[in-house]
């Protein structure tokens, strides 16, 4: 049967490795140059440049120019949201790669998922807010309740400037470390850059982990019970 999506052609696009550890390196939501992506596939520049040409025409990439430079993101935060999940379910059969260190602590704690929180900190936010009512959990969807939306206006979130946005307010993520949902969406990426703004975290220059600062963790834990 010849019907349907080709599920193939992307199976082929994220199944070579480079390719795999490229696209992986973009959840971190910056724009990389080809340089930079060809040092974290371990290829070559002209190799990587290959490479960029097959996901950009596949839809999983853009490019943008800026002077002599040309950097490369992901298409939209569908494609972050697909990759989450590709990497939860590699997890869950056990296909992890361990690098020794202290990086892979920092990830399972705090890092970015595209442009939102995820790791243990991503799912405690998500379950506080559905624990005290701000967000209502709907089968599979999620959404944003008055009391949570008078809630998020009072630590500074602009609901209203989001509900504008054509991008969904609060969307579900499956965490590739937890094996459970954080938030995405407007409000997930809202929630983080208001973390960053007030200096509670900070993003790491060579990773995708999110750093709290002690002061910045006391106030995150105490917004964000825990609900076991």
């Amino acid at each position: 049967m010849n019907e349907g999506p080709d599920i193939a052609q992307i199976g082929a696009l994220i199944g070579d490795p480079a390719r795999a550890n490229m696209l992986t390196a973009l959840m971190g939501g910056k724009a990389l140059t080809a340089t930079e992506l060809a040092a974290v596939g371990g290829i070559t520049v002209q190799t990587a440049s290959t490479h960029l040409a097959k996901l950009e025409a596949g839809n999983l990439l853009v490019q943008r120019k800026q002077g002599r430079h040309r950097y490369f993101t992901l298409a939209d935060d569908s494609v972050g949201k697909f990759l989450e999940s590709i990497m939860g379910f590699a997890a869950g059969r056990g296909h992890l790669r361990h690098k020794p260190g202290p990086k892979e602590p920092a990830l399972r704690k705090a890092r970015i998922c595209y442009d939102h929180l995820a790791g243990d900190y991503g799912v405690r936010m998500l379950d506080s807010l559905i624990a005290r009512g701000a967000i209502d959990a709907i089968g599979e969807g999620l959404e944003l309740t008055e009391n949570g939306e008078s809630e998020l206006e009072r630590i500074g979130i602009d609901v209203h400037a989001l509900k504008a946005s054509r991008r969904p307010l609060c969307r579900s993520c499956l965490d590739w470390s937890e094996r459970r949902a954080h938030l995405a969406g407007s409000l997930g990426k809202a929630l983080l850059s208001n973390f960053l703004e007030k200096g509670w975290a900070r993003r790491t220059a060579k990773s995708r982990s999110v750093i709290f600062s002690p002061a910045g963790e006391r106030q995150f834990l105490a917004l964000f019970p825990a609900t076991k």
